[in-house]
């Protein structure tokens, strides 16, 4: 999912650099709104656990592997406007300290892992948990299942990039099923880690997951009445 150096053109990289700065500062804005006191060292966890976990990579198929893209699970946790800045800090020390993406495909990068992966990740998360029952194990199931559903969002972020400004030779149909089909796979173990890592922290510090406290809400005023 790490774009390296030249595999999109300079002209499409600066294009969604630009984008990706405009996008994080709008997401400082709302990160000030959306934490407090109480869940700011969790976004300092998160970050810190995303970068850690992406180091670690898993086997998928044909010889490829894959590791957590984290989307998902930091919005859960503490919110999009949050979630979307520990990815682009994780994006950036993994690009500077361990060259892991290239520096100009780094607007790249956080615009398909912090933004698309994040936002739409959290948008399934809303989608399911309304179909749900207002449950804290409903909360780990959902986020499970955005955990799924973001990681191929995202790669099809990549896709669009590629169909605009790739450099390589290979027909988008090619990339497109390429990258989603693998990337599908790659999303299932993305489910169980976002899944356990939900479900340790809802089981011990529930008050602090930004994707609770709205139905938890939603309950002490159901209660009230």
């Amino acid at each position: 999912m790490h774009i390296p150096d030249g595999f999109i053109d300079l002209p499409t990289s600066g294009i969604f650099a630009a984008a990706s700065a405009a996008g994080i500062a709008l997401s400082l804005k709302g990160a000030k709104k959306s934490l407090d006191e109480k869940s700011a060292p969790l976004a300092g966890l998160t970050a810190t656990f995303i970068f850690a976990v992406q180091m670690l990579n898993f086997p998928v198929a044909a010889g490829t592997s894959g590791h957590l893209l984290g989307g998902a699970l930091a919005a859960v946790l503490v919110g999009p406007y949050a979630a979307t800045l520990a990815l682009s800090v994780v994006l950036l020390m993994q690009s500077f300290l361990f060259a892991d993406g290239g520096l100009s495909a780094l607007g790249l990068n956080i615009f398909n892992m912090a933004f698309i992966g994040v936002w739409v990740g959290y948008g399934f998360f809303l989608l399911i948990r309304k179909l749900l029952p207002k449950t804290k194990s409903s909360i780990t199931i959902a986020a499970s299942i955005a955990g799924l559903l973001s990681v191929p969002a995202a790669a099809t972020g990549f896709v669009l990039q590629y169909a605009i400004g790739g450099t390589a030779t290979f027909s988008v149909q090619t990339v497109l099923a390429a990258m989603v089909g693998t990337h599908v796979l790659i999303g299932i173990g993305e489910a169980i880690i976002t899944g356990l890592a939900v479900g340790a922290v809802m089981a011990s510090r529930s008050d602090l997951v930004y994707g609770w406290r709205g139905n938890s809400s939603l309950l002490e005023i159901r209660k009230s009445i």
